[in-house]
């Protein structure tokens, strides 16, 4: 208890620092979420539509699960140098995986004899799409997000390494000093980030989940 409420002092002590970090650890989450949201959810749907190359590209976009956060939030500073755009564009890559994997298995997991009642009822493939196909994949495209939204926002913390500033500034000060109120002050926080995220994500998943049946 004593740790935390060192804690507690040091944040409401800093406060307008604080505030300052967490704003700009939010705003980078949201806009590489949103971004990223309104790249691979098409992507994912006209893959879900390629027979021949849909599943390769899909299995190729997969592959970057396996290239490390740091790597991906230095990887593009030779050429657009430090601060927010390279640690953006890291992001977005970083949710590609989730998003178009789930929006691919999503549509591509829409019963065909549902599809076909559908235009036995004279619906068009527009209409299939958003009053059929999309309403049934839904509940599997906004796990991707919601997947894809943690990893944002836990991964937004090493942006700090390369001059954005994010609560994961608090962390790396710790680190070098090696102060653990610097590093709760930054850590708790962003999993509380995390936290609310992942709560507000499987809410919306579980109300839409019963509708969809």
């Amino acid at each position: 208890m004593t740790l935390l409420t060192s804690v507690w002092d040091f944040i409401r002590d800093n406060q307008d620092r604080f505030n300052d970090l967490l704003v700009s650890h939010v705003r980078l989450s949201v806009s590489a979420l949103v971004i990223a949201v309104l790249m691979y959810v098409p992507l994912g749907v006209a893959f879900s539509r390629l027979d021949r190359i849909g599943s390769p590209a899909v299995g190729a976009l997969s592959s970057l699960r396996v290239i490390p956060s740091l790597a991906l939030v230095f990887i593009f500073v030779p050429w657009l140098g430090f601060g927010y755009r390279p640690a953006l564009l890291a992001l977005v890559l970083l949710a590609a995986p989730p998003i178009v994997l789930n929006t691919f298995a999503g549509m591509r997991n829409v019963d065909a004899s549902v599809i076909e009642a559908a235009q036995g009822l004279g619906m068009n493939q527009a209409q299939v799409f958003t009053r059929i196909q999309l309403p049934l994949a839904f509940p599997v495209m906004l796990a991707g997000v919601r997947s894809a939204s943690v990893e944002i926002v836990a991964s937004a913390t090493l942006a700090s390494l390369i001059g954005v500033q994010t609560l994961g500034q608090y962390i790396f000060t710790g680190i070098s000093l090696l102060d653990t109120t610097y590093l709760l002050a930054g850590g708790l926080p962003i999993v509380l980030l995390v936290l609310v995220v992942e709560i507000f994500f499987g809410g919306i998943e579980r109300i839409a989940t019963p509708a969809t049946r």
